[in-house]
């Protein structure tokens, strides 16, 4: 299975956990952006980090959000849409879904909204 992970920029650590345990497990991870990340960026680098966030995107046959997401997470949630990808996102808490700090895309019924630990999230994932 190949996957896609996205998430604001302070949960490096926690894509690279997921990244690792998830291929560990025989899945592909498409393109870790976390991998990317210091403080000397440019505008070109952005481009060309945008363009392979968005290949890893369409190649990927799973995209994963963990929340809380930044701005950029939520463009890479709408590409996933737009490309009908299957899309788990997840959350160590109800806060993330409750009505006061929810999107509205994170309600629709082909979005997999997970609450839990780390593990529990990474186990119902490795389900597919």
């Amino acid at each position: 299975m190949k996957f896609y992970i996205g998430s604001g920029m302070k949960n490096c650590e926690l894509v690279n956990y997921y990244s690792k345990i998830l291929e560990e497990n025989g899945w592909k991870h498409t393109y870790n952006w976390a991998k990317n990340i210091n403080r000397d960026e440019t505008i070109e680098d952005l481009i060309e980090y945008s363009k392979l966030e968005q290949q890893g995107i369409i190649d990927s046959d799973v995209v994963i959000i963990l929340l809380p997401a930044g701005r950029g997470t939520h463009i890479e949630l709408g590409m996933a849409l737009a490309l009908n990808k299957r899309i788990f996102l997840c959350s160590e808490t109800k806060e993330e879904f409750s009505i006061e700090n929810t999107v509205n895309f994170y309600q629709l019924p082909s979005i997999v909204r997970l609450v839990g630990t780390v593990d529990e999230n990474l186990k119902e994932i490795s389900k597919l």
